[in-house]
This record gives structure tokens, sequence and C-alpha cells, in this order.
């Protein structure tokens, strides 16, 4: 058997094993039949010798790419010293570095007084802890949450998540809010209108006394919903919940699992908005690809009494040099300023490519945190069905108020309105989102879907990547996506692909 073909076989033969044996849960490996042998940087190289960009990073874990040589030799550091690798919450030089480090990172609001609690080794539990946390330190029990939102695989991450009405007895606990939404705005306005709509619901939910909303323990939202489309919170919207939550003392939790270190273009993705929240929830970047996950919290919320919250695995040595070298070279090489600038190029190509091609619906993100929405190219009226509305009718409903500085909106400060089906968007398109994912990989390409019905086309490629390697990506992504628009279904086929999905669309594993 030649080598070509041997490697071939080890590859299928791996992958039916896993198929034999591992979880029906499992998610990335069913769209990437992939088996990564080696990997540097932005490429991964699989068992059969094909090589690809690798621009789902670990989910967003990976800052600095595959094997980075800083991480490498942080890590081997602390093998060769001799020192415990795992410890427990005992305090060690390596936690001290790590904690030092970080903290000079932080918004400087949070970083003069921050208390920082080492959680179990992923996003979901730093979540929990910090949905604990407020509750222990208000006395209070419900929480606020968005639409679209995803925090995690733990039973209080879901319930604070978009998707929490697949679970039995969801969300008993907490009341979701609409998160604005330029695109497929819930109000159907878009832009910064509806962002004020969106706001002023919040406050009508905190101070109406018939809401049925009790005062919560606490509010919680991503700057830059990852899984729920990339979708980036504005900046005005940002700064006004900031207002809202401070003025009712509901203590706002920003998750930046994923946005964080870099990613958006700014260290912490907070940052765009000038706020400080109360509480933020880290993880992937943070570890520098090993598991590790933190709250990092305002002083006066440390009301915990010893052992009110635990983990075995806090105390990983390993992780905590990896993430120490990660967050210093990021913030030692400007990464974050250059995930601006290189993201802004990107966005701008990828917005002609949309111009090109009618089933690119929507181009969005924030820094190297980027999604590209796929939907029908082709779709009959009864698709564009009234469902949103229009300003005289918001002004009838008297929801954009008079009121300046309260969330107020005037109906003349929306320009161009028009009927809310002409501007609707078309449909989702699960299907060819997942043809351009599969045109991506024979192109030697690694992306991920998300969003409300998977049909956003996700990059969050290493903070690292060459102006070269950018344009290789946006090219094989380009090529797929044209290969993709070529195969686009019948309006037949779509009618049963939607049949065969069902209501749901898959989660993020």
């Amino acid at each position: 058997m030649a080598g070509g073909e041997q490697a071939v076989g080890v590859t299928e033969g791996i992958l039916r094993r896993q198929a034999a044996r591992e979880s029906a849960a499992r998610t990335y490996a069913r769209a990437l039949p992939i088996v990564p042998v080696r990997a540097r940087g932005l490429t991964i190289e699989g068992a059969d010798g094909r090589r690809y960009l690798d621009c789902l990073s670990g989910a967003g874990t990976l800052a600095l790419g595959h094997n980075h040589p800083v991480v490498l030799e942080a890590i081997r550091d602390v093998l060769d010293s001799g020192a415990p690798l795992h410890s427990l919450d005992l305090a060690t030089p390596v936690k001290d570095a790590f904690v030092t480090e970080l903290l000079s990172t932080l918004p400087p609001g949070l970083a003069g007084r921050a208390r920082v609690q080492f959680c179990g080794p992923a996003g979901t539990d730093a979540v929990e802890a910090a949905l604990k946390l407020v509750r222990t330190a208000t006395g209070r029990t419900g929480i606020l949450a968005f639409t679209g939102a995803y925090h995690g695989m733990t039973t209080g991450a879901q319930e604070v998540s978009g998707h929490a009405a697949d679970l039995p007895g969801h969300g008993s606990r907490v009341t979701r809010l609409p998160y604005p939404h330029s695109y497929r705005c819930p109000f159907g306005v878009g832009g910064e209108a509806g962002a004020q709509l969106a706001a002023r619901w919040a406050e009508s939910v905190l101070d109406d006394p018939k809401s049925g909303v009790p005062h919560p323990a606490g509010l919680i939202l991503e700057p830059v919903q990852g899984e729920g489309g990339v979708i980036p919170a504005p900046d005005t919207w940002m700064r006004r919940v900031r207002e809202i939550t401070a003025a009712r003392s509901i203590p706002l939790i920003a998750d930046e699992v994923q946005t964080g270190v870099g990613r958006t273009g700014a260290f912490w993705a907070v940052e765009h908005s000038g706020i400080t929240p109360d509480v933020m929830v880290l993880s992937k970047a943070i570890g520098g690809s090993l598991p590790l996950a933190v709250v990092v919290y305002r002083d006066d919320l440390d009301l915990w009494q010893p052992g009110a919250h635990a983990g075995t695995f806090r105390g990983n040595q390993l992780a905590m040099a990896a993430g120490t070298a990660t967050l210093a070279y990021v913030r030692r090489h400007g990464l974050a300023e250059r995930a601006a600038t290189l993201g802004s190029r990107m966005l701008s190509r990828l917005r002609r490519l949309g111009e090109e091609f009618s089933c690119v619906g929507d181009v969005r993100g924030r820094g190297l945190m980027i999604g590209m929405e796929m939907v029908e190219a082709e779709a009959e009226a009864a698709d564009f069905a009234a469902g949103g509305v229009v300003a005289s009718d918001l002004v009838e409903a008297d929801v954009f108020g008079d009121t300046p500085g309260v969330g107020g909106l005037a109906a003349e400060d929306i320009r161009d309105v028009r009927p809310a089906s002409a501007r609707r968007p078309r449909p989702a398109s699960p299907r060819l989102a997942a043809a351009v994912q599969r045109e991506c990989l024979h192109r030697g390409l690694i992306v991920e879907l998300g969003g409300r019905h998977a049909s956003v086309v996700r990059l969050l490629p290493p903070l690292t990547i060459t102006d070269e390697q950018a344009t290789a990506i946006l090219d094989r992504l380009a090529d797929a996506v044209a290969a993709a628009a070529r195969t686009a279904p019948t309006a037949q086929e779509r009618d049963q692909y939607r049949e065969q999905r069902g209501a749901h669309s898959p989660q993020p594993g």
C-alpha cells in the first residue's frame, strides 16, 4: 500500500472508531472529519498528510495559534523546575505571576479593587461561579440574560443561554431580554434605534412593578455574542446597560470567555465602550491553550465563606504558566491593536464578497471575531411575511418615549423607515452555511458555524496571523462561497431540509 493510501486508511480507521466509541453529543468531529497530528501557528496537519489553515483556533482558545514558542517555553520551564503540576488553591510562584499579569491587563476601574476566584477548567464553570457569587452577595436569586446568548453547557450556564427552552424546567430564575441585532432586529428597526429600544425594554422590565420580574441578583452579557452569530453589542447600548444596572445596584457580569485577550481589537471587549463591569468571566485564551477559568470581581462582592466555591483542578500550574506567557505576549506585541487593524481589512473584503453573492446576507464582527451569515438567495414572498414594525407603530404604542437621558427615542430619530416587510432579511440558510464549511474544508480551511440557525460562517484565526495568511484565508473562503452558491438547493430541497432539521438547531459542543 502506498504511503498516501496508508495514511488515509489510518485516518479513516481512527474516525470510524471514534464514531463507534464516543458520545453522540460530539459536534466538531462531525463537520470536521480530520485527525490532527501536528500543528504550528495557523496550520494543522492531519494524519493523512493534508494541511489546513485553522480558523477555529480551539473555539477561540488559541490566541497565539498552535504551539507558539513562548507558550512551549513556559510549559517546559515548569516541567524542568520540578514544581508541582497540581496544587489545588495553594499559593505558588507560578500562580502569583499569572495573577499579577492578569490584573495588569484589566480595565483600571476593576484592576485596583479586584478579587480573583479560580474555578474548574472550563468557561462554563466560571459562569456558574459568577452566578453563585452575585446571588451570595445580593441575597437575590433572579438573573437577567439575553436572547441569543451562549454561556456554557452546565445547568446554570445553560439557563442563562439562549437555548434554555430546550432544557427541562428551564430558566425558572432567569429573565431574558432582547439583545440588539442590527441585521435581524427584534424590533424591526435595526441600528442605533434598535439598540435604544432594547435598553428601554430592560428599563421597563426592571421598573414596572407588574412586570413579574423581581429585582435580580445580576445581569450577564457577552460584549460580542459568539455562538449567537457574531453579534457585536453597540458601544452606546453597553454604556446604557451599565448605567441601568449601576443605578439599581445590579451587578453586571461580562462574559469575556471568547472575546478576551485581544480577540476583538481591545484586550477586553468591554474596553470598546469604556465600561467597567462588576464581574468578568474569563477562560479560553487566558490558559494559553490549556484548561483555565477564573472569575474576576469587585472586592465588595467578596462575601463568600471559605469553601463556598471550589474545584479540584483550579491549580493547573502548566495552564497558569502558559497563560502568563500568552497574556504578556499579546500585551507587549500589541496584538489587540493588530487584530483591530487586520480584522477591519478582512471585514471590508468579506463585505465586497457579500455584494457579489446574494446568498451572503450579512458580514459582521469585531477584530478577529468575524461572522458571515448565509441566507436563501431566492425566497418566496411569504418568507418576508409581516412580523416587523414601523416607526408609526412604535410611536402609537409609546415605546419610544420622550424623556432625554432615560433611553427615550423620538420617531424622527429613525431615518429611512420603510415597511418592515420590505427590509426584513431573507431567511437564514443553515444548509448553505454547511455547504460553505464543507467547501472550505476541501480547500484546506477550517471554519466554524454558529448563529440562531447555524447559518453563520465564523472565523476565529490566531491573533498572530500575517497579512499573507489573512489573504489566503479570504481567498479560500471566497472560492468556497462561490462553489456553494453554484450548488444552492432548490425551494423543494430547502423545505425538505427544514423538515429533517426540525425546530432545533445544533448547539456547540
